[in-house]
């Protein structure tokens, strides 16, 4: 996480470095390196404003007037739109319904029934706004660039005064970026480090009570333009003060070690030992029936872990990491125009955000990995692909490698339509 490689290759994003570098620094008031070793995943950080490059704040991400906009006029549907109050989520249909002629669907947000909400005291919480409003998909696909994590983004308005969710934890980083208002946050150690996904803390709700009843191991006041990283696990609550308050909340959901336990144990199905069939009449119940073959069991998992292949594992990892984390948006119609008028004197460029591998495929051809697909292309075509993943603006005409300029323009039209380039 302090190192950032060039665009492009091995799966990483084809994202500018400068932009990545700059979306992490509006998070935290400290250098990267200091941040991945004294903070990234142990304890949280707060930075406040004047420590941040953009004292102005996060208004340019998503102001209390785009949110407004979202809430009334583009069409919103679950679930885009979660509603809290006092703890506990509001039925999707005290506040959808259908969007008049020509627009019946039934699970849209209806302003009028929104309003009703908030005045009475409701936290919204407009989710997955790095798919749907522009400034949150750049920054997303900046940030995720400099953790190498996938995101997600969370907009919270709560009414003066009001919570919307009890003391919790999550099960992915944060980071908390307060937009407008001010809102206390009491925060307090986990119940349990690092949990996982399939560990929410509802099933430790007595654990979490108590310990919120302790003193606290954080308790501020964020104010518009500050910032703050939690690590997953660490409970917090938060209620808005004597105005409603609006922030960001930036989701990392970070892949884990336990998630290549999962492949390993997916692999090991190759293993025809692990596959045998216990005796027959074993009691499963029975701990001393069960004991020689699970140390027979373990043993033959330890053997096989000592020959897991690294390449098989990563393999399964890239079909978990890239579809989390989408390229950046293309325009079909101008992407569509762009291909029928393309020459040797176009320009193009990788699509921002795009994960990539160009390996070896067979004698005669090479392999173009993508998040949801792969492509193949002649062997001949590789040292133009990788002019034209490289993340540099490149003339067609310029593409090394090809006989002629026909050639040039068949690649980069092809690469066009299965949108990894864009018009530059």
């Amino acid at each position: 996480m302090t190192h950032l490689d060039p665009p492009g290759g091995h799966g990483r994003p084809a994202v500018s470095s400068a932009s990545a570098t700059a979306a992490l620094a509006r998070c935290v008031s400290v250098e990267p390196a200091k941040f991945a070793a004294a903070h990234w995943g142990h304890t949280p950080l707060l930075s406040r404003a004047a420590e941040l490059p953009d004292p102005a704040g996060f208004t340019d991400l998503l102001s209390p007037a785009d949110a407004d906009e979202l809430l009334s006029r583009r069409g919103l549907r679950t679930p885009f739109l979660r509603v809290a109050r006092d703890g506990q989520l509001v039925p999707a249909a005290r506040w959808t319904g259908g969007g008049g002629a020509g627009a019946e669907i039934g699970d849209q947000v209806l302003d009028e029934r929104v309003l009703e909400q908030y005045a009475a005291g409701a936290t919204l919480v407009l989710q997955g706004l790095h798919r749907i409003w522009p400034p949150l998909v750049d920054f997303a696909r900046d940030l995720g660039l400099a953790l190498q994590q996938p995101l997600q983004i969370n907009a919270y308005l709560t009414p003066a005064g009001s919570q919307g969710f009890a003391t919790h934890y999550d099960t992915h980083d944060v980071f908390v970026l307060q937009v407008d208002g001010r809102k206390h946050w009491r925060i307090h150690p986990p119940v349990l480090p690092d949990p996982l996904e399939r560990q929410p803390w509802g099933g430790r709700a007595d654990e979490v009570g108590a310990t919120a009843q302790g003193p606290a191991a954080l308790d501020v006041v964020l104010a518009p333009g500050d910032a703050l990283y939690l690590p997953r696990g660490w409970l917090h609550s938060a209620q808005a003060q004597d105005a409603s308050s609006m922030h960001l909340t930036v989701g990392i959901r970070a892949l884990t070690r336990y998630a290549l336990v999962e492949e390993l144990l997916a692999l090991a199905a190759e293993d025809q030992r692990l596959r045998a069939s216990l005796p027959f009449g074993t009691d499963v119940t029975d701990p001393d029936d069960i004991e020689p073959e699970l140390t027979e069991t373990v043993e033959a998992l330890r053997d096989w872990l000592l020959r897991a292949d690294p390449d098989a594992v990563a393999a399964r990892l890239r079909q978990r990491a890239w579809p989390a984390a989408r390229p950046a948006p293309i325009r079909p119609l101008a992407q569509a125009d762009a291909v029928a008028a393309l020459d040797a004197d176009a320009r193009v460029t990788v699509r921002a955000g795009l994960r990539w591998q160009l390996v070896p495929h067979g004698s005669d051809t090479v392999a173009l990995r993508l998040f949801d697909r792969t492509i193949t292309l002649p062997a001949e075509c590789e040292p133009a692909a990788r002019v034209l993943l490289s993340g540099a603006v490149a003339r067609v005409g310029d593409l090394p490698g090809l006989p002629d300029d026909a050639d040039r323009i068949t690649l980069t039209r092809r690469l066009l339509r299965e949108a990894v380039l864009v018009p530059a």
